[in-house]
């Protein structure tokens, strides 16, 4: 009996050990549940360009958007699980289970947390030609008039209209929010002076601020970017710890072999200390970090419980 148990065990090893060998055994797909040139799919494509070269096999990243995410999300879960089709996304993924009633899997078989990638933070942006010049100003607005000040989101439930409320529950202040369908159309609603503020990535709203196009008056997270020094943090105006990135990582679909997760985690940490990779990410904002699965794993149901907590605080309805 203990033979039989020792070759079963030696047949699983090297299984196992066959699966990461093989990996990958043609294309991979990073499925971006977002729209091309969003933060998410621009960290995609810089990541899949460097992973092309270790792998040798196209990386091609396939944009998915809608749902919040969830129509790409649900193309990586039905996918056959050996680590071919993996999902790119933002802390979306730990929104959306405060956003929506139903996701397209269970919380039995949800999809397997991978990597960690990297941040951005967001960045309380506003009019340079409006009223406000200080978070102080926005602040002392919201409290004159509470609930009749607009900020703009790309959308209920979105990231950024978590961000903003996470500032909103902080300051203690009511803000009348304003919905848009993406971030263009709120930058540029921000940008006439019509929306107060809204919250952006720093990667995307950076080109802005550098042009002189937006006013930049705090960073989210709790110590400067080195993108943009310049700005300071919402944490030293006022509201110590304040602190919120946009973050992105990698999932596989549930059933992916540890194996084959292990060898995508172990290249993806190679990659991020990768010279090439680290100035493109600073380029756009992003501050790529080494985190190992299981850290990520515990990130994640951190991340989820937050967004839950804001949630309901803010009383944002489940769609």
């Amino acid at each position: 009996m203990n033979k039989l148990i020792t070759f079963i065990i030696c047949m699983v090893m090297g299984l196992a050990q066959a699966n990461a060998q093989t990996f990958p055994s043609g294309p991979v797909k990073l499925v971006v549940p977002l729209t091309p040139g969003s933060g998410a799919d621009t960290a995609a494509r810089i990541i899949a360009k460097n992973l092309t070269k270790v792998w040798q096999q196209p990386v091609v990243v396939e944009n998915k958007p809608g749902a919040g995410g969830l129509i790409g999300t649900a193309a990586v879960v039905n996918a056959e699980a050996n680590g071919q089709t993996l999902l790119f996304q933002s802390v979306t993924f730990a929104t959306n289970p405060a956003t929506y009633k139903k996701l397209p899997y269970e919380f039995s078989k949800p999809p397997i947390n991978v990597s960690y990638l990297g941040d951005t933070p967001y960045v309380l942006v506003t009019s340079p030609d409006g009223p406000y010049k200080s978070i102080k100003d926005i602040v002392s607005a919201a409290r004159a008039k509470p609930g009749e000040i607009p900020f703009a989101s790309v959308g209920v439930g979105s990231s950024t209209h978590f961000a903003a409320e996470y500032f909103i529950q902080a300051a203690g202040i009511k803000m009348n929010h304003i919905p848009l369908k993406g971030g263009p159309e709120a930058i540029q609603e921000v940008m006439s002076g019509r929306i107060a503020f809204c919250m952006a990535s720093l990667s995307t709203a950076l080109g802005q601020i550098k042009g002189g196009k937006l006013l930049a008056l705090g960073i989210a997270s709790k110590s400067r970017s080195s993108a943009a020094s310049e700005i300071p943090t919402i944490a030293e105006q006022g509201f110590p710890n304040f602190d919120m990135s946009l973050w992105f990582g990698l999932w596989a679909p549930n059933g992916t072999p540890t194996s084959v997760v292990n060898k995508i985690n172990g290249d993806i940490i190679k990659a991020l200390q990768d010279p090439e990779v680290r100035e493109a990410y600073a380029k756009v904002g992003i501050d790529p970090k080494v985190i190992s699965a299981e850290e990520f794993n515990k990130y994640v149901k951190e991340e989820i419980t937050r967004y839950q907590k804001i949630a309901a605080t803010a009383q944002i309805e489940q769609q």
